[in-house]
């Protein structure tokens, strides 16, 4: 039976002033109502006022999301020029100051301020969500324990925060760290089936522990509202080619597990230990990590986990015409994560006699220019299918 793998993608990014390079902690509602009307409804407010997001409509292809997201970029950045604004797509802003932040003032981020104080005013990160939709009659559960251990691979692809606060925090993604301040954040409870998770949600409601399923904010989880397996594990991705790939591994990941006869029978709580040992190497040293396999008793590199991705996930990949997803992640490890690459921008500022300071205002300038470029022709987009649907 053959049948549409429908997805959409959210991206957070941060507003940036052009003059100072820096994250100002309020802007002028003109801008944000100007960004708002290029997007219409997809524009979507984030936790702090120079923090946005765009969520993107349903797509079947993999085509659509590249046109509409290189588009709400393009559009985004347009509304925010005539403000001296700009727009950083990464899991952390390099000159960011958490203390100068202010909130969004809205009843769900009150709420969270509300709750968690510190944990949220410190929380200036962005991410890369992705959804997937898991068809009706699939336990969302069973369907997420067979994705979760590909996850750390997917983290360490993405790293995007090495920067915290005006300085190298030694971390590739140290947004996942700053996120494990937060309770139901990195990998999920083990959990069997979507009947156990509803029992979780529903103690932890009934004993005022959350407000509502929402509150889980697991790096993959069973979205609320949406018929969907959502990532969340990922970093913001500045180049749009890096985004795109990933969220269609992603896709190749769902697709694979829901087309199983048991999806996640294998799941243990030894595969629950190597998720969580693997999310430590992908956000403490990205790509250049080694990773634990269950079933192996040497490590991994990340090229030989993204191989075995391929040869475990290809046939699916090949099914949703997204085969060529492993060659655009190949050169993401040549090329290095943005983590890497805004290192090498801080370093050669150093060397060249700049003070941290203006160092990290180039890391600035690298991340806007990569925000603003687009996916790029010929790199890392021959997976574009042409045709999206599952064999099942």
């Amino acid at each position: 039976m053959n049948e549409p793998l429908k997805f959409g993608i959210e991206e957070e990014y941060f507003i940036t002033d052009l003059a100072t390079r820096q994250m100002p902690g309020q802007i002028p509602r003109a801008a944000i109502d100007r960004c708002q009307a290029a997007l219409g409804q997809h524009f979507a407010f984030e936790m702090f006022q120079a923090q946005i997001e765009v969520a993107s409509p349903i797509f079947t292809h993999l085509a659509q999301a590249t046109d509409y997201l290189a588009n709400a970029r393009g559009a985004l950045q347009h509304a925010l020029r005539g403000f001296e604004l700009g727009l950083v797509c990464a899991g952390s802003h390099p000159l960011a100051d958490w203390r100068d932040q202010h909130a969004t003032d809205q009843p769900h981020f009150r709420h969270l301020f509300d709750d968690y104080q510190y944990v949220a005013q410190r929380s200036v990160v962005s991410g890369l969500h992705v959804h997937v939709e898991v068809p009706a009659g699939l336990d969302r559960i069973r369907v997420m324990n067979e994705v979760l251990p590909w996850t750390p691979l997917l983290l360490a692809l993405s790293c995007s925060s090495p920067f915290w606060q005006g300085a190298d925090s030694g971390f590739a993604s140290y947004r996942q760290t700053a996120c494990d301040e937060w309770p139901r954040m990195g990998v999920p409870e083990l959990l069997a089936d979507q009947q156990a998770y509803e029992a979780y949600v529903a103690f932890l409601i009934a004993r005022g522990a959350m407000r509502k399923a929402s509150g889980c904010w697991w790096g993959v989880r069973p979205s609320a509202s949406y018929p969907t397996l959502e990532l969340r594990m990922t970093d913001a991705c500045p180049r749009l080619d890096d985004a795109l790939s990933l969220a269609s591994l992603f896709r190749v990941m769902v697709a694979h597990a829901i087309a199983q006869p048991h999806p996640g029978a294998g799941y243990s709580e030894q595969s629950r230990w190597t998720v969580m040992e693997n999310r430590w190497r992908a956000k403490r040293s990205g790509i250049n990590a080694a990773f634990l396999m269950e079933g192996h008793e040497q490590p991994l590199s990340v090229e030989q986990w993204l191989r075995m991705a391929e040869q475990t996930l290809g046939a699916t990949a090949g099914a949703l015409g997204a085969e060529g997803v492993f060659s655009a992640l190949r050169h993401v490890i040549r090329e290095g994560t943005s983590a890497g690459r805004q290192r090498v921008v801080y370093q050669a500022s150093i060397s060249s006699g700049r003070q941290p300071r203006q160092a990290l205002s180039q890391v600035v300038d690298h991340l806007l220019m990569e925000t603003a470029q687009g996916p790029l022709s010929g790199r890392g987009q021959q997976h574009l299918e042409g045709r999206a649907v599952i064999e099942r």
